[in-house]
Parts: C-alpha cells; structure tokens; sequence
C-alpha cells in the first residue's frame, strides 16, 4: 500500500541521514542532530552534503529558524504563532523529524480534546478483566514523547478548553505526568519537549492562560510579504503535491506571479503601485491557500481541460477557494477584476475574461 502523505522523516530520511554522518557539532542530549544541522535541514544547504542535495523546507527568515532552534534547546517548550497558512505545523514537523527523528507524536487541538489525550487513558476491557496495569495504561502522545525522550506536537492549542490547556502546565513544569491508579510519577528523558502551534486569526478560541503562556517561547510566523519569496514557496510546495498525486500539469511562471500577485493584493487591501485600492476579502488569502489553488488547476488541466494549466483554470479555482468561507466574498474578487486585473496586459487580461465566466456560474 502507498501511502498518501509520507512524514518528513520518511520522505527526507536520505538528507537527515546525510547530515547525522557528517554532523561533528555537538548535540543536546536526545537530538539526532546538532542545533546548526538542524537549521541547514530547515533552511537548505548551498552545496551538497556527502553527496546529497538538501533542499529548504522552509523558506522564510533564517534568524527566526534559528531562535526557534535555540529555544529547544534550552529544553523551553516553543509557541509558533501567525495567521493560517504561514506554515506553523510545516515548521513544527520538519522540526521535529530532525530532532527526534519522528514528527508523528502529535495531539491535534479541536473543542473535544479532553485530557486523555494529553496524559492517558485505558483500555477499560482489560481495565475490568485485571485492574489497572501498565498493559491496560493507553498513553497519549505526550507521554510517549515523554517516556522515549522525543519532541510533541500540539496543533492548535488554543481551539482546546482552558482546563485542557492547563493540564500542561505540570507538564512543562515538572516534566513529569502522575498515575495515581498505578501509584506511580512517570519522569520525561532527556530529549522531550514540546512544540505548539496557534492561529492569530481565530478569535472565537479560548485564550491560553498567562500561567501556560509564561512556560513557551513566542515566535511569530509572518505573512510573507516579498513576491518573489511567496513565488519561490509556492511554486516549490505545488510542485511536491503534484509529484505526490502524479498531476503532471506545470503551472507557468507568469501564472503563479499573477496568482501570487493577486493574494498579495488583495491581502493588502491595494495594489502593488499603491495606486489602486481594494476591498480585502474576510477569507484567508494565505499562502496556504495559493499552493491549493494553484495544485487544483493543475488537476483540472489533466482531467478536464487541455493538459496545459492557464486562466481557465486557475479562475475556476479561484472563484470556489475566495467563496467557501463567506460566498460575498465574490464581490471582493469580482470588483478586483474590474478595478485591476481588467486594466492589465498580457495575461491578466485572459484571466480577467475568464474570471469573468467564473463568477457568473
């Protein structure tokens, strides 16, 4: 069976095993990797490592890669905040392959996190056949990570309730989780800690109390600003989600810039020239949701169009991404086409007709 989606362990073991022979710095205790190769793993390496190309995977500000490092370091549990789409749990993931050499020891924050999934839980048929026991202990990810020495993850912490989010403060306080069934207080190996991620776009979440806030380190995940930065991760990401779903489609340059271009836009609330205003839409026009408008074009060019990825498609993408939070966001993008890419030349022109069909549908 072939998997889906390969953890970043798995799909980048050749460059992580590449860096673990030719690391000579030293290593806290726990890590696969040195602080530095660590970084060279998250930001890429100019030349080949023993042979081997290290790609980024993160492309952004090395010095905020290298304080989220330093944080782990100090065995400080580390925060990454930002709107969605910024890349909190790709940096998270990528973080925590290369440090414990797994990035699936992960709790996924929602409404119904309960405490079972930060401490444990129990097999109650063998909890009523034996009594508790070890073999009847179910540990949560947390506590696996504890008991192996590895790093956690914890998305979005703050769609879980207070007393849930609370329940981690013995936990980074004490490196420790207490089992009064089995009379016994499970100590974390050297090596754990904890990486969490927050959106700063959703208000309607429970706020993290000033008691948890005070046991992470904050580092912000920005919007990217720079075009050419947003092009450069974009058309990477894209490109590795259309190798792993075999969509052979290529998107043009001029395509992704004009995408990007337009996110940029309208992000912003005006043009680049700074001549032209325009309403900003309520739905996250986020770097994120470029890379899965421009991959679904790339579907469509492959399985309903003419195998080559231009306006159509990308306008149909477009209209179905901007309108799936709030459809009067259509008047955001509908108005931008007018006011904007109506007035532009070469392909914003094309775009601007077909968006037009689009949006009438």
């Amino acid at each position: 069976m072939t998997a889906i989606r390969l953890p970043a362990e798995t799909k980048f073991a050749d460059e992580l095993a590449a860096l673990g022979r030719t690391d000579d710095g030293s290593r806290p205790p726990g890590w696969a990797l040195s602080p530095k190769a660590v970084a060279t793993y998250i930001l890429g390496a100019s030349k080949p490592v023993d042979g081997v190309e290290i790609t980024p995977k993160f492309i952004g500000d090395k010095a905020l890669v290298e304080v989220a490092i330093a944080t782990l370091v100090s065995d400080r549990a580390l925060m990454l905040v930002g709107e969605p789409g910024t890349a909190k749990s790709w940096l998270s993931e990528h973080l925590c392959a290369a440090i414990s050499g797994d990035s699936g020891l992960v709790v996924q924050g929602t409404a119904g996190t309960s405490e079972d999934h930060i401490k444990y839980s129990w097999n109650y048929a063998l909890l009523l056949a034996e009594g508790p026991s070890d073999k009847a202990l179910v540990p949560s990810p947390i506590f696996r990570a504890m008991e192996q020495g590895k790093f956690a993850r914890f998305e979005e912490i703050t769609r879980t309730p207070a007393e849930i989010q609370d329940a981690l403060i013995s936990i980074l306080s004490e490196k420790q989780v207490a089992v009064p069934e089995l009379g016994r207080i499970v100590s974390a190996a050297r090596g754990f800690n904890l990486i969490a991620t927050a959106n700063t776009r959703d208000r309607g979440v429970n706020e993290m109390s000033a008691a948890l806030k005070r046991r992470f380190n904050f580092v912000t995940i920005p919007v990217v600003s720079k075009l050419e930065q947003e092009i450069a991760i974009v058309t990477k990401r894209e490109a590795e989600l259309r190798a792993d779903y075999q969509v052979e489609p290529t998107p043009p340059e001029e395509l992704v810039t004009l995408l990007v271009t337009m996110f940029q836009e309208l992000r912003a609330g005006v043009t680049k020239d700074r001549k032209t205003k325009v309403n900003p839409p309520s739905s996250v026009m986020s770097t994120a949701e470029a890379i899965s408008v421009l991959f679904n074009s790339a579907i469509l060019a492959q399985h309903f169009g003419s195998g080559q990825v231009g306006p159509k498609e990308l306008a149909r993408s477009l209209v179905g991404a901007v309108a799936k939070e709030n459809a009067d966001d259509l008047k955001s993008l509908r108005e931008y086409c007018e006011t904007v890419a109506k007035g532009r030349d070469g392909l914003w022109k094309s775009f601007h007709a077909e968006a037009r069909r689009a949006l009438r549908t």
